[in-house]
């Protein structure tokens, strides 16, 4: 069975709920919910989706998430979505929302934050290979390998959300 998920509207109003596939075909508006991952050196968790995914098999990827479930916050679905593909439970913060309309359909993405320890312990059916990399490392990575369409903008809106005042970028660190 399809997972269902709230169909939203352009201010992200819930205006029903739908499948995420008829979502994804349609182009409804839906939300996903994903963490960016660092560790306690500030290093970026970047991993490779597996071969068999529907979505992007063998993409790299920055953020880790998926689709906000019915019912389900943003942070909620990063968490699970952390828990279920890293093998790692973790407190995560929101930063912030956007219209993303790259990737297979548009959709709301929220971009939370999390602290991890360095030892992760991926689900291999989900996750390729994994690894830690430093800011510049990551820049470069970006350049080279093949991301998630979404990967270089997320990456570019989350440093921006780091360096904006406490007051803006809500309450996490």
């Amino acid at each position: 069975m399809d997972e269902l998920v709230e169909r939203v509207d352009a201010e992200d109003r819930v205006l029903g709920v739908v499948s995420r596939r008829d979502a994804v075909r349609e182009g409804w508006l839906h939300r996903i919910g994903v963490v960016v991952c660092r560790d306690g050196q500030g290093r970026y968790l970047v991993h490779r989706r597996a071969e068999h995914l529907s979505r992007f098999p063998g993409h790299h990827e920055l953020a880790v998430g998926g689709a906000v479930g019915v019912g389900e916050s943003y942070e909620g679905a990063a968490a699970r979505e952390l828990s279920e593909e890293m093998g790692v439970r973790a407190t995560v913060c929101l930063r912030f929302t956007f219209l993303n309309r790259s990737g297979l359909s548009p959709h709301w993405l929220a971009v939370c934050d999390a602290l991890l320890p360095e030892a992760v312990a991926p689900d291999p059916r989900e996750v390729a290979w994994h690894g830690w990399l430093t800011e510049p490392e990551l820049r470069q990575a970006l350049g080279q390998k093949t991301f998630t369409p979404d990967s270089r903008e997320v990456f570019d809106r989350y440093l921006a959300s780091r360096a904006a005042p406490a007051t803006v970028r809500n309450r996490c660190p």
